[in-house]
């Protein structure tokens, strides 16, 4: 395994490998995921924020970084090695799926929760934070993707995500979102291959890249040409350890299937 975590004003994030065996070790992945909205720590002199606040979905993920570590070592035995770019901070500091020039970066307000630490932000705060926490973050997901492809791999990308059962008060009836951006294939495939997933799956929901959240796969993913697709799981569906063991032990099934045929395919021209 090796980890980066960023220290003081630089934070990165950190790296979990596992080769094929499913153990934790340095490798070179066929598959990177990556949780952009993994933690929801705060730190100086970020901080005002509620507890409730940070409990919520607003604040992280919920379930989406467990989610992701069962899912490692379990993509790395189908696949021969994975690795997984978690990020260190909340989403409250700057969203690491947002593009720096979008409001919801630093949103003011997230559903039913006031935002306190962003309500009064100055560009000059944003610029700091978007050094301090966006951009270490980004440079380390090109870096270990890079490093892939200079080792002659060509990794699939895998951004996880959670959502909540209601937004606004409206219950979402999805369980499992599939979301793609340009390069829609994986996506497609894995909708497909669904029907043993046990869960109602929708392609481009409960969100789609017309709502600004592909935005990791329009950095790290498209440029290359890599197979990449966003999943958002239900958070109820993934509050637990153990449940989350349960969905990753199904998903991978799915995930391997559409993996594997894919990138039996040419790689695309851009």
């Amino acid at each position: 395994m090796q980890t980066m975590t960023g220290s003081g004003p630089d934070w990165a994030g950190s790296v979990i490998s596992w080769d094929q065996s499913g153990d934790q070790a340095e490798t070179v992945p066929c598959v990177i995921l990556i949780c952009e909205h993994a933690s929801n720590d705060v730190v100086m002199p970020w901080v005002d924020a509620a507890p409730d606040l940070l409990a919520s979905h607003a604040a992280s993920d919920l379930g989406a970084l467990g989610l992701a570590r069962a899912l490692g070592p379990l993509l790395a035995r189908d696949h021969g090695g994975a690795e997984l770019v978690h990020a260190p901070l909340s989403r409250l500091i700057f969203d690491l799926n947002r593009s720096p020039d979008r409001p919801d970066a630093c949103p003011a307000q997230s559903e039913l929760y006031p935002v306190v630490m962003n309500q009064s932000i100055t560009v000059g705060e944003r610029l700091a934070r978007m050094e301090s926490v966006y951009l270490p973050f980004h440079n380390l997901v090109r870096a270990r993707i890079a490093r892939a492809l200079a080792l002659g791999r060509r990794p699939v990308v895998v951004t996880i995500h959670s959502f909540s059962p209601t937004w606004h008060g409206v219950p979402r009836d999805v369980e499992c979102g599939v979301i793609h951006d340009d390069l829609p294939a994986l996506a497609r495939r894995i909708v497909a291959e669904a029907d043993d997933l046990g869960l109602l799956t929708a392609l481009n929901a409960p969100y789609s890249a017309a709502d600004h959240v592909t935005h990791t796969l329009r950095l790290h993913a498209l440029p290359y040409g890599l197979e990449n697709v966003m999943l958002e799981l239900r958070n109820d569906l993934i509050a637990t350890p153990k449940a989350q063991m349960e969905i990753a032990t199904r998903l991978v099934r799915v995930l391997t299937r559409a993996i594997t045929q894919v990138t039996s395919m040419p790689c695309p021209v851009l």
